[in-house]
């Protein structure tokens, strides 16, 4: 179905158009009618599928059209009318993206809120007045209690990746946010997993609701190609190298499972001599906005990532995601390979799985209803025969490949470069004039005792 079969207002299709949009996704055409009729609405739907714009735009066409009824005094005196609320900064920052590109020829205020930014900038621009505001639950919380926002006139109250908020632990600040809106409103929850804990949050705050399901609950896409690679946990950096270095892959988004582990291992790809960049929660918002920037223009070849990446990411034609480790949770596979394979577009999705993480895939595999095929890299294998020479040996040398050998050249570099360096001069300096210092003493003779 096309944009224009829709309705929309002039000034919303000629944005709309603007981002590029020709024809309507699933979601899309389903939602949108449900969503106008005024009914809470309950969907699911597989991620990067278009559900932004699902709720979105029937939003900004509503609240436009109630601003043009009022008077000028009225239009002047703003206050949040639509609130979306997202599990993360990055979505958020994604959201409020697309909505001001949606409403950029419309009289409306956006803006987006979220924790790990300055407050004083988001209180004044909550002042000014927003139409729409879209938060993270737990900055938002602290606004409202500052007095900062008046929620009390909002009229949408959509609640984006729901499932992803509850896992989290924000149902009490969502609780505490729906108390404080008096209007009677419309809710909207979507997410791209139906959870019993979604199912149960819904039963709490939806009024009888319509439900959706585009596709099947935890689907992923069939435009992504999934492989499993079968590997021992001490050599997956290795391979990982070798991967990205002989398939030439030039924009990587790859998942740990700790901010520590991420840590190391964009270290080690860059002694490997592959660019890499971090995005996980001890990195600042400078630092990650700096990280996703360079990564989107393909500064650096890999963005390591943890699951506060998982959502919220919404990179053009992304072609590689690897989950370096298993999410704990089965259903986050499904949001980190949705990083790619967006919008009917095709991607690769490889999971390097060790026999540690074998729990971690049965339930993935038992989640979407498929079977890996462990894939071995040739010289990756676990149990591999010793060679005649090393029989006897509990461990036989393995043998180097070139992305290790680059690796250990690349050390030794780098310690060189440390220890030729002024301060490293100094301290050589001082710790050999010490140690001449202690070896006259310990070579000092002994007085000999008088007769």
């Amino acid at each position: 179905m096309s944009v224009d079969a829709i309705g929309l207002s002039a000034e919303l299709l000629k944005a709309v158009k603007a981002c590029g949009y020709k024809n309507l996704t699933p979601i899309q055409q389903r939602a949108i009618p449900l969503i106008r009729s005024g009914s809470d609405l309950l969907a699911s739907a597989q991620t990067g599928t278009g559900k932004t714009a699902a709720f979105s735009l029937p939003i900004i066409d509503a609240l436009a059209d109630a601003l043009a009824k009022k008077s000028q005094g009225e239009q002047a005196n703003k206050t949040v009318r639509a609130l979306i609320l997202t599990p993360t900064r990055e979505l958020a920052q994604q959201v409020a993206r697309n909505i001001s590109s949606y409403s950029e020829f419309l009289p409306l205020n956006s803006g987006a809120i979220y924790g790990g930014a300055n407050m004083p900038p988001q209180t004044k621009m909550l002042k000014q007045g927003l139409d729409i505001l879209v938060a993270t639950p737990g900055r938002l919380i602290e606004h409202v209690t500052a007095r900062n926002v008046d929620l009390s006139q909002v009229k949408f109250l959509v609640l984006d990746e729901a499932d992803r908020m509850l896992d989290m632990g924000f149902l009490n600040d969502i609780q505490q946010l729906i108390s404080v809106i008096k209007q009677k409103h419309q809710t909207l929850m979507f997410s791209a997993t139906f959870s019993h804990k979604v199912k149960n949050l819904a039963k709490q705050i939806l009024h009888t609701p319509k439900t959706l399901e585009v596709s099947r609950q935890n689907s992923t896409s069939g435009k992504v190609k999934q492989s499993v690679y079968w590997v021992s946990e001490t050599r997956k950096c290795e391979l990982l190298s070798e991967l990205i270095g002989v398939n030439n892959w030039q924009q990587v988004l790859v998942f740990a499972g700790t901010k520590e582990s991420a840590n190391v291992l964009a270290k080690e790809l860059k002694l490997d001599g592959i660019k890499a960049a971090l995005c996980h929660g001890d990195v600042s918002q400078g630092g990650r906005n700096k990280a996703l920037e360079q990564f989107s223009e393909g500064n650096v070849r890999v963005l390591v990532a943890t699951d506060v990446a998982a959502r919220g990411l919404d990179i053009a034609d992304l072609p590689y995601v690897v989950n370096f480790h298993l999410p704990y949770l089965a259903e986050d596979y499904v949001h980190r390979i949705g990083r790619t394979g967006r919008a009917g577009k095709s991607g690769t999705a490889i999971s390097l799985v060790s026999p540690k993480d074998e729990k971690f895939l049965d339930n993935i595999e038992e989640l979407i209803g498929r079977k890996f095929e462990r894939i071995i890299v040739p010289g990756y294998e676990l149990d591999r025969a010793l060679p005649a020479q090393y029989e006897g040996e509990q461990d036989a040398p393995l043998k180097k490949s070139r992305y290790k050998a680059t690796q250990e050249k690349n050390q030794m570099l780098t310690k060189k470069r440390e220890n030729s360096t002024p301060a490293a001069k100094r301290r050589a300096k001082t710790n050999k004039s010490k140690a001449k210092q202690v070896g006259k003493v310990v070579n000092k003779p002994a007085n000999k005792k008088r007769k």
